[in-house]
């Protein structure tokens, strides 16, 4: 099998390669974020807005030169391991990790940034526009919010907890709720229940992450007339809902066909799926 390569801190090295020692931030305690974007036509879609992110949460973190992570740097590393994985003209996930430099029990020694860059071909769609998802809510444990929430952090135990919930009973994805009991998110994705012509979901207050899909879609939904309401959603609302989709940024936007019992219409969430395949920010000068 040939070898994949990362770009860890500026240098490319094998996948395989052992980077980390015992006293790495990143390992003891989650101490920094990620990115997850999507590779496609030559370009990582809505790049800007996920460096918006990236950008607020090194700051909230108190790390040091976030600026060096700017479009041009993403860009131009993204494509030194495009090329050596072989695999320009390819869709791909790429995942950026940004962690905190040098050692420190609870408090670092140091706020210097240092990364890991990932890229690997686009898994296949979990499910296509004809099947939807089979989903669950997850219960066992909570997620507690506060204004970190919003972050996409290292520490995940709630989504791993999650996660092995969901394979147990070989879902294709559960919802998770916030200590206060309500929706929160997904486990890989923000949430969206259409329910009486009104799209709903959950308010950054109720401790999502700030999706960069979840942003696009809000958006083209005001461009579609469609009226959005960030809010606090009760379970409950999964049983009356109309429509039910999940968004991310590498799989866009999925509907969910079932919970339970229950079965969901795709009308709303294919608009979105049709619209998204040429949505852009960008304006013609």
């Amino acid at each position: 099998m040939p070898t994949h390569f990362i770009n860890y801190n500026g240098t490319v090295v094998p996948q395989d390669m052992a980077i980390l020692d015992v006293d790495s931030r990143a390992f003891r305690y989650g101490d920094g974020i990620f990115e997850t974007m999507l590779w496609k036509d030559g370009d990582i879609r809505f790049l800007d807005l996920h460096l918006e992110r990236l950008q607020e949460s090194l700051s909230m973190l108190h790390f040091d030169d976030a600026d060096q992570f700017n479009a041009f740097f993403i860009r131009s590393k993204v494509e030194e391991l495009l090329r050596k994985n072989s695999m320009v003209g390819q869709q791909a996930r790429v995942r950026l990790i940004v962690f905190r430099q040098g050692g420190g029990l609870y408090s670092p020694e140091s706020n210097k940034a240092a990364y890991i860059l990932q890229v690997d071909r686009k898994p296949e769609t979990l499910r296509d526009k004809k099947t939807g998802l089979i989903i669950d809510i997850y219960t066992e444990y909570k997620k507690a919010y506060s204004e970190l929430s919003k972050i996409k952090s290292n520490n995940a135990l709630i989504y791993v907890m999650a996660g092995l919930f969901k394979k147990k009973n070989a879902f294709d994805e559960v919802l998770i709720l916030n200590q206060s009991g309500n929706l929160c998110e997904a486990l890989a994705s923000n949430i969206f229940i259409y329910y009486d012509k009104v799209l709903y979901t959950p308010a950054l207050s109720e401790g999502c992450i700030a999706g960069v899909m979840r942003r696009v879609v809000m958006d083209m939904a005001q461009e579609q007339g469609i009226e959005v309401v960030e809010a606090e959603i009760k379970p409950d609302i999964v049983k009356v809902a109309d429509e039910i989709f999940c968004t991310n940024a590498v799989e866009g936007i999925q509907w969910v066909m079932g919970y339970k019992h229950k079965r969901y219409f795709n009308k709303v969430s294919r608009i979105f799926q049709d619209r998204l395949l040429s949505w852009s920010y960008e304006t013609e000068e």
